[in-house]
């Protein structure tokens, strides 16, 4: 079934090194790393107590406290002009704040903030996870005399939703009247959400759609959590495809797009930063375990995706990959692309993760979002890491971005795709 084409009319995102997607393509095209290690209190104990001593267990630890971190969004958000007042927003977890944040001002860039939402709705991806917030309401909970000892201010306790009710609060802030809720689906999360949104369209239950995602999690949580799982990168470097790769680098951020039925774009004059031609959905079913995925599940999302499109795979210019560095995960990649992409020659591959780390719930919106640009360059390096690449690439088939070059004029179609669940969309 061929999918009715959907326009991407706005987009913003809170990211590490970047708090709007103007920062976040420079950073991009100056081919910067955006990875740090963690800050000051974040972990509420020295960073050198939470990390695996050489020789010894890695239980409860982490093998390293770098990763993508925001900062500088307390001097960007403002807590105005909301339909909730900044005292209800206050003693809410930063999860919140980026969430209307960044969902605002992608409405704002599409020049839509002013009107009317009543037939607009919203549907991101929200790592389901403990935030700061709850963490340290649940300390207070089960350690009152010591969290009182040390001086610590009462948390609010509607933090404890930190999974379903920034939904809810974010409808209510922007009065939105369309779909409005919020998903976990690991990785894939933004682009499952984008589907979902484009299907809410397609289905004439709105008018326009907010779509993206959230990952604020208690970054100590996520950190000790890679390394149990072994994914965890034991020398902090985020390099995707590398033959040195060693594992992922936790990071965190937010990012929208605004959509809307390609027909209603063009007649309401909107500025179109890209279009979306097909999308494809695909679960592993029974696998070899959650970090061993199956090519066959991610074979069969991308012809999904390419089939509704109409779109030739070997006509494919880029592909903004998921490569998470894990040596496991980027050759399933290759190969379930391989077989994609057969007949297909220097197919260029990238993937933001070089810079930001992996976003986790955010990583499929933030990375795409820096090809949903008019200006946006055709080909680039996201870092040097790329020039040593793993022995399972076939060289011929793909071609690592390393060129900065100038974008495709517009007006012209240049078919696009991102991994992770698998979008097909064209830049215009």
């Amino acid at each position: 079934m061929r999918f009715s084409p959907i326009a991407i009319v706005g987009h913003a995102c809170v990211l590490p090194g970047a708090l709007d997607p103007t920062e976040l393509i420079t950073a991009v095209l100056e081919a910067r790393d955006l990875l740090g290690r963690v800050p000051a209190g974040r972990w509420e104990l020295a960073p050198e107590r939470a990390l695996v001593v050489p020789g010894g267990s890695s239980a409860d630890r982490a093998y390293s406290d770098r990763g993508g971190y925001v900062t500088g969004f307390e001097g960007r958000f403002d807590a105005t002009g909301f339909a909730l007042s900044p005292a209800e927003l206050a003693g809410l977890d930063p999860l919140f704040l980026w969430v209307l944040h960044t969902a605002r001002e992608a409405l704002r860039g599409a020049n839509v903030a002013g009107d009317s939402q009543a037939r607009t709705g919203a549907i991101f991806g929200n790592l389901s996870f403990p935030s700061d917030s709850l963490s340290r309401y649940a300390e207070q909970q089960h350690f009152p005399e010591l969290t009182a000892a040390v001086g610590r201010a009462p948390v609010d306790p509607r933090n404890r939703f930190m999974s379903g009710l920034p939904a809810q609060v974010l409808a209510q802030a922007l009065t939105l009247g369309g779909d409005c809720f919020a998903l976990d689906a690991a990785c894939a999360s933004s682009l499952y959400a984008i589907k979902l949104a484009c299907d809410a369209l397609h289905d004439g239950r709105a008018d326009r759609m907010l779509a993206g995602a959230v990952n604020r999690a208690d970054d100590l949580f996520i950190h000790v959590g890679f390394t149990a799982l072994g994914a965890q990168s034991p020398t902090g470097r985020s390099r995707p495809f590398h033959a040195e790769a060693d594992g992922l680098v936790p990071g965190e951020g937010a990012g929208f797009v605004v959509l809307e039925r390609l027909e209603d774009a063009l007649a309401n004059g909107r500025n179109i930063l890209g279009v979306i031609r097909g999308a494809g959905l695909s679960n592993d079913g029974r696998g070899r375990g959650m970090l061993a995925p199956s090519a066959e599940g991610q074979v069969r999302a991308m012809r999904t995706a390419y089939e509704g499109a109409g779109i030739d795979p070997r006509s494919v210019q880029y592909v903004e990959c998921h490569a998470t560095g894990t040596k496991v995960g980027d050759a399933t990649e290759i190969a379930s692309m391989s077989e994609v992409f057969a007949g297909a020659t220097q197919v260029r591959l990238g993937s933001l993760k070089a810079n930001t780390g992996h976003l986790i719930t955010v990583a499929g919106v933030a990375g795409s979002s820096r090809w949903w640009r008019p200006c946006a360059a055709a080909s680039c390096r996201p870092r040097r890491t790329w020039t040593s690449r793993t022995r399972r690439w076939p060289a011929r088939r793909f071609a690592c971005c390393r060129v900065v070059s100038p974008g495709t004029p517009r007006g012209r179609v240049s078919p696009v795709s991102v991994r992770s669940a698998s979008v097909a969309t064209t830049r215009t």
